[in-house]
């Protein structure tokens, strides 16, 4: 059945079920029709993306593991510590001695998390205006977070001896929060070098963390693919994690790092299958994402790294980026970003039909710095003035106006400079526009050109300008060369600022 036929019957039955009920609901609707997939693109094409996921634009995600022990640079440490000239591997034979002697799996009783507290967490990621939220179940280290009954070496036996994705999923869901699981498990394939009988990665004993022979030279960092691919075992595994994670857990969101087309395309298939039945099963609606051309287009959503996109799109989208410029996991010495920057960021992306995955850095012991819950408390806090600007929103007719150029590209959000009073971004709701300015002009008066007399894009009757979070009267004029406003004295919040026009109803 291909996708239009799909989109005709869901048609005719939505019509059917309103003429005689008269109070059907969209999801007693698309409860009503059913999709058995199968693992092939054309059946996983019949996927719609579900509305909860339109509405939704932020979420709160957390790279924490036994990488987070050494704190030294990256969450790749795992990888760099046995690479050879490496500066990670000259740091780790100073600290903690020979590979053969202090391998990565030694880290892993210094993974203690004995601070962490998922309800507190939770409650930390609402506060900061998050719609959905959850852990990194397994980064390319190999090391699960969750209580697994296919490896010894995950959280509930090692290390802090807790099911940390099983309690993150509760607590999520308890703050009335979307839950998502990200999985990276491919990248784990020749992560180690189990070619090298110099380190404990050689040793069979530790093949179930450190992961198959691969012969040397098998990862290629310049073009990611791996020669030889992964055997048959390591793909089923591979699958097989997954399973369990949604047979356990029942993830809203499941997200993939690139890299996942080193895994065979039927496993891929399979996978995205076994997610959407079973979400039927369990009477919701999920989505799933991916990078780059891992999976077909039009299965999934599209999701960007550290990146963004330069005009609005007409798919949804989704990209994920970390508060500190430097690293995913816990360093000791961070660069975190400033909140205003996360608050551009983040209106821009939505303005563009997207939606931002932030990701925090959690210490070994579950403690997340204190400069990092004054970033999220303060995004919560321009939420609590400003989210009816986001939530729930679409793009307008266009994303915005400004001088900022956005460059595109994977890992290319270094190269963005800061936004200023002159960027201006738009979302709407209904018959309400809003205009978000990304900084505050100096002089108080702020000019939206594209909101003129003579704008091409809007047509309808301005009938009442408002500022939200100010109950100062607003004053303003529109002319044919923009909207002019005069903000009020005060400032409402402490970054973006929104402007928020009443429009006279489009005509039908």
């Amino acid at each position: 059945m291909n996708k239009i036929m799909v989109i005709k019957k869901s048609y005719i039955v939505a019509l059917m079920s309103v003429l005689f009920t008269g109070c059907a609901t969209k999801e007693t609707v698309k409860e009503s029709v059913k999709v058995n997939y199968e693992a092939d693109w054309e059946s996983l094409s019949q996927y719609e993306v579900p509305e909860w996921w339109k509405n939704t634009k932020f979420g709160i995600y957390f790279h924490w593991g036994p990488y987070s022990v050494p704190a030294h640079k990256t969450e790749w440490y795992s990888h760099y510590m046995y690479n050879e000239d490496s500066e990670v591997r000259k740091y780790h034979e100073e600290t903690y001695g020979s590979l053969d002697k202090f391998g990565y799996k030694d880290f892993i009783p210094m993974f203690t998390g004995e601070k962490f507290n998922a309800d507190e967490w939770a409650k930390l990621f609402k506060e900061a205006g998050a719609q959905f939220a959850g852990p990194v179940a397994e980064h390319a280290d190999g090391f699960a977070m969750w209580d697994s009954k296919l490896t010894h070496w995950d959280a509930k036996e090692m290390g802090p001896k807790r099911d940390i994705v099983g309690e993150m999923a509760k607590a999520v869901k308890k703050h009335d929060m979307k839950f998502i699981a990200t999985y990276h498990r491919h990248w784990m394939y020749a992560w180690y070098p189990t070619w090298d009988k110099t380190t404990d990665a050689a040793d069979k004993n530790y093949e179930d963390l450190y992961g198959p022979y691969t012969p040397k030279g098998t990862f290629n960092m310049a073009e990611v693919r791996s020669e030889p691919l992964p055997d048959e075992k390591f793909n089923k595994e591979w699958l097989a994690r997954l399973d369990e994670l949604m047979e356990k857990y029942q993830p809203d969101i499941i997200w993939f790092d690139n890299r996942m087309d080193i895994i065979d395309e039927k496993y891929r298939k399979q996978f995205l299958a076994n997610y959407y039945n079973n979400a039927q099963k369990w009477g919701k609606e999920v989505v799933c994402t991916y990078k780059f051309k891992d999976l077909k287009e039009g299965t999934a959503v599209l999701d960007l790294e550290r990146s963004r996109m330069k005009e609005k799109q007409p798919f949804v989208w989704l990209t994920d980026d970390s508060v500190d410029w430097k690293a995913w996991c816990h360093i000791n010495d961070p660069k975190y970003k400033s909140t205003n920057r996360l608050i551009d960021f983040l209106v821009d992306v939505v303005s563009k039909n997207g939606a931002v995955l932030l990701n925090i850095p959690p210490k070994a012991n579950g403690e997340i710095p204190k400069e990092v819950v004054t970033r999220l408390k303060e995004m919560g806090q321009w939420f609590a003035v400003n989210g009816e600007a986001i939530y729930d929103t679409r793009p307008w007719e266009i994303y915005g106006e400004g001088p900022q150029e956005i460059k595109e590209g994977h890992l290319s959000e270094f190269k963005n400079e800061d936004a200023v009073a002159e960027d201006i971004r738009f979302t709407t709701n209904g018959d309400h526009l809003y205009a978000i300015a990304l900084d505050w002009p100096k002089d108080g008066k702020l000019n939206v050109k594209n909101l003129g007399e003579n704008s091409q894009y809007l047509t309808q009757e301005v009938l009442t300008v408002s500022m939200l979070g100010s109950n100062e009267k607003i004053q303003w004029e529109r002319k044919d060369d923009g909207l002019m406003v005069q903000l009020p004295k005060e400032k409402p919040c402490d970054h973006a600022y929104v402007i928020k026009l009443r429009l006279s109803p489009k005509s039908l």
